[in-house]
């Protein structure tokens, strides 16, 4: 067994050079990416502008995509049984291993949320408003009903993509909030700004060999791969928007104390 193969039997992908349709894929989506990346929420955010109950809001009511964000591979990872068809058994171990770590992220995120004085009760029982709310359902139902590249390109690689970008520069602004006594901020509560600024940065260009894997030369496949990331990303801009423009929400609504 080669190196790359024991790599890749533990979920690990090496990279390679992407064919010209791969390339095109990639590079169209870079602007709607940026624009994820450099929404005002976290360009606020990172420069500790962001209001206190702004970001209450923002923690609440993403809350439930990071928590189902493990149902939303598994639905993927559930058609992975096909082991002779390219791409799938990679897939396959690819998003089992994944899908523990999204896990463990679930509880880092509910740390920092807390850090911020929102309560366990109120993350639990939260509603996000429609447009928040949208993103979710849309990876429940291309995760559920389309395919396994598509699942991956819409979740794996659409929204890691943007969420490793914008952590690197928000993980620098949350002393500010600290120093004004708006946060409690340790080890814990910066575990989950912290893996995603630095440990997973690897995951969406893993998400993107798979893809390539599991396309091949099926151009129809191709399109809606590309099609799913976009759509993703379009719903990640929609929830972005609708809660930067929610205004003030009230500060002690789902707060601790």
């Amino acid at each position: 067994m080669t190196v790359q193969e024991k790599k890749e039997q533990y979920g690990h992908i090496e990279r390679s050079p992407h064919p010209e349709w791969a390339q095109q894929f990639w590079d169209e989506l870079v602007p709607l990416k940026d624009r994820i990346a450099q929404h005002p929420l976290f360009r606020e955010m990172a420069g500790g502008q962001l209001s206190l109950p702004r970001f209450r809001h923002a923690l609440l009511n993403f809350y439930p995509l990071v928590g189902n964000f493990p149902h939303y591979m598994s639905l993927t990872l559930s058609k992975a049984y096909e082991a002779n068809v390219p791409g799938v058994l990679e897939s396959r171990d690819w998003l089992i291993n994944n899908i523990k770590i999204e896990q463990r992220h679930l509880y880092w995120y509910r740390d920092w949320a807390m850090g911020f004085g929102i309560s366990a009760e109120a993350l639990d029982s939260v509603t996000p408003p429609a447009a928040m709310d949208a993103i979710n359902h849309y990876l429940w139902h291309i995760n559920q009903r389309g395919s396994i590249a598509e699942g991956i390109a819409a979740t794996n690689l659409a929204i890691e993509w943007a969420t490793g970008d914008w952590t690197a520069s928000v993980v620098h602004g949350m002393k500010a909030y600290a120093d004004r006594g708006e946060a409690e901020l340790g080890r814990r509560t910066m575990a989950w700004l912290r893996a995603h600024a630095h440990y997973d940065d690897a995951h969406p260009y893993e998400a993107m060999e798979l893809v390539k894997r599991l396309c091949g030369h099926n151009k129809s496949l191709q399109e809606k791969s590309f099609a799913a990331a976009r759509r993703g990303m379009e719903y990640y801009l929609l929830a972005l928007d609708a809660c930067y423009a929610a205004g003030e929400p009230v500060a002690s609504q789902g707060t601790q104390g």
